[in-house]
C-alpha cells in the first residue's frame, strides 16, 4: 500500500498529533480527509495552507461520538477523494481527576469519544474495505492504556479498550486483507498535555531513557511506516522514548 497514493481519513485533526498526521500524509502526495470538533479556525487554516501547497485535502466538522455526523463526513470525503484506504483514529480527550471525583458524565464522555468514536469510524469505512479486501486501520491509544496512570483512570481505561479492540479486530479482519494496528504514544508535546506542570515534564524526562518528550512528528512518521507495511497487524507500538520499559 505504501507504493501508491492512498486516500486517508484522520479523525480529530485540527491540532496536535492529528494535525501533524494530516500534514505528513498530504505532503507525501496522499489524498487526505479529516474531521474535527473544536478549533474551527485552526482547521480551516490547515486546509487553506495545504491547498496552497497543492495538496489534496478536505475537512469536515463532526463529533466522532455522533455516528450520523461521522458517517456523513466520511461519505463526503469518499465522494470527493475516493474510497478510504487508510483510517487513522486519532480523536481523543483526556482528563486528570481522582477516581472518587469522576462523574458519570466524565466517564461517559471519555468513552464516547475515545472508544465509541473509534467504533463509529471503523464501521463507516469497513464495508468498502471488505468489498475490496484491502485496507489499513491505525488506532491511536496511549502508553497509559498499557500501564495505567494515577488520577487518569477513565482515560487509561478508555485507551486500554482501544488496545483490546485493535487486537481482536486484527484477528477478525486479517483474512480479508485488512491490517489493524495501534500506536500508543508517550507524553507528546501537544495541547492535550497542557495541564502538566514544568516539574511534571522534568520528572517524565528524567524517567525516560531517551531523555526527552515526544513530538507529533514522531507519531506521524510511525503512522507513515505502518501505512506502508504489509506484514504487521494486531500490534501495539509504544512510542514513548522508553518510559514504560
Amino acid at each position: 500500500m505504501g507504493c501508491f497514493f492512498m486516500t486517508v481519513f484522520i479523525t480529530g485533526a485540527s491540532r496536535g498529533i492529528g494535525r501533524c498526521l494530516v500534514e505528513e500524509f498530504a505532503r507525501l502526495g496522499h489524498s487526505v480527509g479529516f474531521c474535527w470538533l473544536n478549533s474551527d479556525s485552526k482547521a480551516y487554516e490547515l486546509i487553506d495552507s495545504l491547498k496552497k501547497e497543492g495538496c489534496s485535502v478536505v475537512g469536515f466538522k463532526a463529533d466522532v461520538s455522533n455516528k450520523e455526523q461521522l458517517c456523513a463526513a466520511i461519505a463526503e470525503a469518499e465522494k470527493k477523494l475516493g474510497a478510504i484506504d487508510l483510517l487513522i483514529n486519532n480523536a481523543g480527550i483526556a482528563q486528570s481527576k481522582l477516581f472518587t471525583d469522576i462523574t458519570n458524565e466524565d466517564w461517559d464522555r471519555m468513552f464516547d469519544i475515545n472508544v465509541k468514536g473509534v467504533f463509529n469510524a471503523i464501521q463507516a469505512v469497513l464495508p468498502s474495505m471488505l468489498n475490496r479486501k484491502s485496507g489499513k486501520i491505525i488506532n491511536i491509544s496511549s502508553m497509559w492504556g498499557v500501564v495505567g496512570a494515577s488520577t487518569e483512570v477513565h482515560y487509561s481505561a478508555s485507551k486500554a479498550a482501544v488496545i483490546g479492540l485493535t487486537k481482536a479486530l486484527a484477528k477478525e479482519l486479517g483474512p480479508s486483507g485488512i491490517a489493524v494496528n495501534c500506536i500508543a504514544p508517550g507524553v507528546i508535546d501537544t495541547d492535550i498535555n497542557a495541564f502538566l506542570t514544568e516539574s511534571d515534564i522534568d520528572d517524565i524526562i528524567e524517567s525516560t531513557p531517551l531523555g526527552k518528550i515526544g513530538t507529533p512528528k514522531d507519531i506521524a512518521r510511525l503512522a507513515v511506516f505502518l501505512s506502508g507495511d504489509s506484514f504487521i497487524t494486531g500490534q501495539i507500538i509504544t512510542a514513548d522514548g522508553g518510559f514504560t520499559l
